[in-house]
């Protein structure tokens, strides 16, 4: 067989392996010199999410969701939360609320381990889908976070709108001063990680990441100098000598890096108007083009891309998000959320790019 044909044969299999809901969250978190925080992720799938805003208002009852085995938690929100769902439910999957604390899940798959319940624990279990619903309208700060979940059991039942399975998730959340943590379910239990980067992935365990980083320390924003060999003077033959070896692929791994890299070398920043800018622009990096990333599913190719890019900023309590239809950034002010409100709130995105037309007129 010739070496074309057998690397062919081997992407194949490895295709056909993958599973047909691919996935690749990135998300960075960045600071700027009057101390805002703002945190933007993108938010990608191999099947459509029907990605919506979602506005929760305080001082309504909520539940955990759907659960085999218990009866879900439920409570009083004591927070609004702006954030986006998807498939039109009213579980937010990655929001900001009004005492400035984002959370996000990010798809885990081959790691997230959920213990199973019984009527024992009924009343103390939320859904993986349901989790940033509870961490986001009942808390304001990481302590409250760390202290609210000691005893807390996610688990649940498969949903179809995730592919008929229990979704694997494991979460980020984020306070106003920039301090992380990251939330994962392994081993029957939540372990908490701290995150001083402000950075995360897919699978696997944000640990792993961390040490995986270490491989990658010699990059720099700065070129490198020429090098002299012999008589012969090596220069560089275009700009970005400094990035030469890191990785570019989408898988996790990979992308952790860059997030890392272009999160830490970003430019000082004035305010949080100037970050959240700077955070959809390095969350270009982390676009999928429609075709580069795909999965097969009974013989179908299945495409994973972008379906929304989403920034919070957690001083001003405002919610940014563009989607893979519109590149226009939507916002929504939590500030100016009626407090009297007492419905959850669906907005639909836009379905087309709008165009402004600049030419001169005759």
């Amino acid at each position: 067989m010739k070496i074309k044909q057998f690397l062919l044969s081997l992407a194949t299999v490895a295709a056909l392996s993958f599973s047909p809901n691919v996935d690749a969250c990135t998300g960075i978190c960045l600071k700027a010199q009057d101390k805002s925080v703002v945190y933007g992720r993108t938010g990608e799938f191999g099947v459509p999410l029907d990605i919506r805003l979602i506005v929760i208002p305080k001082g309504i009852t909520m539940n955990g969701g759907k659960i085999d085995g218990a009866k879900p938690k439920s409570w009083t929100t004591k927070y609004a939360v702006a954030g986006v769902n998807t498939h039109g439910s009213a579980e937010a999957l990655d929001g900001i609320n009004e005492a400035g604390l984002h959370a996000g899940g990010f798809y885990f798959p081959d790691y997230a381990k959920y213990p199973k319940v019984t009527h024992a624990d009924d009343g103390n279990v939320v859904s993986p889908t349901s989790f940033i619903n509870f961490i986001l309208t009942q808390f304001a700060t990481l302590d409250e976070v760390k202290e609210g979940i000691k005893d807390l059991k996610v688990s649940g039942a498969k949903n179809k709108d995730w592919g008929g399975i229990v979704p694997p998730f494991h979460w980020i959340v984020t306070d106003n001063k920039g301090d992380s943590i990251v939330i994962e379910p392994v081993d029957d239990t939540l372990k908490i990680h701290n995150n001083p980067l402000g950075v995360m992935a897919n699978s696997p365990t944000f640990d792993w990441h961390m040490t995986n980083l270490r491989n990658y320390i010699y990059l720099n924003p700065v070129n490198v100098p020429p090098v002299k060999i012999e008589d012969i003077t090596f220069s560089q033959l275009g700009e970005g000598s400094g990035l030469g070896g890191m990785p570019g692929d989408f898988t996790p791994p990979s992308r952790f890096v860059r997030a890392a890299f272009y999160s830490q070398s970003a430019p000082p920043m004035k305010n949080a108007n100037e970050a959240m800018f700077e955070a959809f622009h390095i969350l270009n990096q982390f676009d999928i083009p429609k075709g580069s990333v795909a999965a097969m599913n009974k013989g179908k190719k299945v495409d994973e891309i972008t379906q929304a890019t989403v920034v919070a900023d957690l001083k001003n309590l405002k919610y940014y998000i563009h989607n893979y239809y519109s590149r226009r950034i939507k916002m929504i002010d939590l500030n100016q959320i009626d407090p009297k409100e007492k419905k959850i709130i669906q907005i639909d995105l836009p379905k087309h790019e709008t165009i402004e037309d600049l030419t001169p007129k005759r």
